[in-house]
């Protein structure tokens, strides 16, 4: 490996892999430093199944039509007025080739109707998922020439006058200093840093699933912001969905989510409701209930199901716990049967109570199913400002000159709060090209 490069990427999520991508074909030496296992690589992508791509009439990959005017109202819409407009524009018109440039580079899309994904306009849908993705664009960069370091950490950051002159990385049992010409940072947010979410959520941080790798420890994005790079986004801000507690602690991904919470009731840790399931139908509950569970005693629920709901709810990774009445189901789970019994009781009534009532049915249909719920953290909400650029902003309203930053480092800017499905990868695709591109041509200069 060299130890002085035109362009060092830190971090091998899909902005990271298509930053080095970019930058090589643009003619720049690069070099990929990613803190995981190669088996790791990919970030959140290796997860992921779709990506909101523009597009204006039906293609190869999406029916429909999808412009980039759409895309840019959706975004607005979710981040509530909150939004840099400038990054916004970036990115809707970067949606629209994105998804080109992906295939150019080995990725392979499903086709519309042709699989076992859903049919969307709004997203196409990778063939195989993620990982399949992931490994095409890393065959790729490799074929291409980008120096890839796994199991690589960044150890230091070193400043002088507005610019970066040095990064310390450690892998492979030794340390060593890299002179880059330019740095571009997608290295994510910290949801993977047990530590900094008890500084924000307490106690209840210890029950968070983290969705992702676990080297999305927040140690570079620390480290911008201890050098005085201007921040984006709440700290105490993350989407959240609802998993199932069984799953690992780490990068159980999209397999553990659980969809079937409005065909039952939610119970606490004391066997007790504490919300509407039925008052949000779309697929997108899981959501709103991943904030819910954060917020219950021990951050911790448990969705209860009879028969009948169960062979209406989505199928799960992992099989429900069974019993053949809900006083066994109760002591499987932890529960307090007697608590349990009485809040189904209470359900049951107030829905034979409701006269022509079309949500909710009694629990009734033995067997009877339980799945115990934990919040899941897919990312935080809090990174680094950019420029148009995507050169990192200064707290002093300055820039730095010769460090950029693409994907979840920088989502805030575009993503404050909420969500849209397939946007985190297209963000980090669009603007890790940004990124790539721009500090290739910074490099030459």
């Amino acid at each position: 490996m060299s130890s002085s490069v035109d362009v060092l990427v830190i971090g091998g999520g899909v902005a990271g892999i298509v930053a080095a991508i970019a930058a090589r074909r643009a003619g720049a030496h690069v070099r990929l430093a990613e803190a995981g296992p190669q088996w790791m690589r990919g970030g959140n992508t290796r997860h992921a199944r779709n990506l909101r791509l523009a597009h204006d009439a039906p293609d190869a990959r999406m029916p429909g039509a999808y412009r980039a005017e759409d895309l840019l109202a959706d975004m607005r819409r979710v981040a509530g007025g909150d939004i840099d407009e400038a990054l916004a524009q970036a990115l809707a018109c970067g949606a629209g080739s994105i998804g080109d440039w992906l295939a150019a580079n080995g990725v392979r899309f499903q086709t519309p109707g042709r699989g076992v994904a859903p049919l969307s306009h709004r997203t196409a849908f990778f063939l195989g998922g993620g990982k399949p993705a992931v490994s095409a664009l890393y065959a790729t960069a490799a074929r291409i020439g980008v120096e890839i370091a796994y199991d690589t950490e960044v150890r230091g950051l070193e400043f002088e006058g507005g610019r970066i002159v040095s990064v310390e990385l450690a892998g492979c049992g030794a340390v060593e200093r890299v002179a880059p010409a330019t740095v571009i940072a997608c290295a994510g947010g910290h949801q993977a840093n047990r530590s900094w979410l008890r500084e924000i959520y307490g106690p209840r941080a210890d029950s968070i699933v983290v969705r992702g790798s676990p080297h999305v420890t927040g140690n570079v994005l620390r480290a911008l912001i201890d050098a005085g790079a201007r921040t984006a986004g709440d700290p105490a801000s993350a989407h959240f969905v609802a998993v199932d507690g069984r799953g690992p602690a780490f990068d159980g991904g999209i397999v553990t989510r659980i969809e079937c919470i409005p065909y039952g009731i939610v119970v606490d840790v004391t066997g007790a409701r504490f919300a509407d399931e039925g008052a949000d139908l779309r697929r997108t509950h899981y959501a709103r209930w991943g904030e819910r569970l954060l917020e219950a005693p021990r951050a911790m629920a448990f969705s209860i199901l009879d028969a009948d709901g169960l062979g209406r709810a989505p199928s799960s990774g992992l099989a429900p716990v069974q019993a053949d009445s809900l006083e066994s189901l109760a002591m499987a789970l932890g529960l307090p049967p007697a608590r349990l019994v009485e809040t189904v009781s209470g359900y049951n009534r107030s829905l034979r109570s409701q006269v022509g009532a079309v949500q909710g049915r009694p629990l009734e249909t033995r067997p009877f199913y339980g799945y115990p719920l934990r919040p899941g953290i897919t990312f935080t909400r809090y990174g680094v400002a950019v420029d148009p650029a995507m050169r990192v902003r200064r707290a002093d309203d300055g820039v730095y000159d010769n460090l950029f930053a693409a994907g979840m480092i920088m989502a805030a800017n575009i993503l404050p709060r909420a969500y849209l499905a397939g946007l985190g990868v297209t963000l980090g695709a669009a603007f890790g090209r940004m990124a790539g591109e721009e500090a290739a041509r910074h490099a030459f200069r």
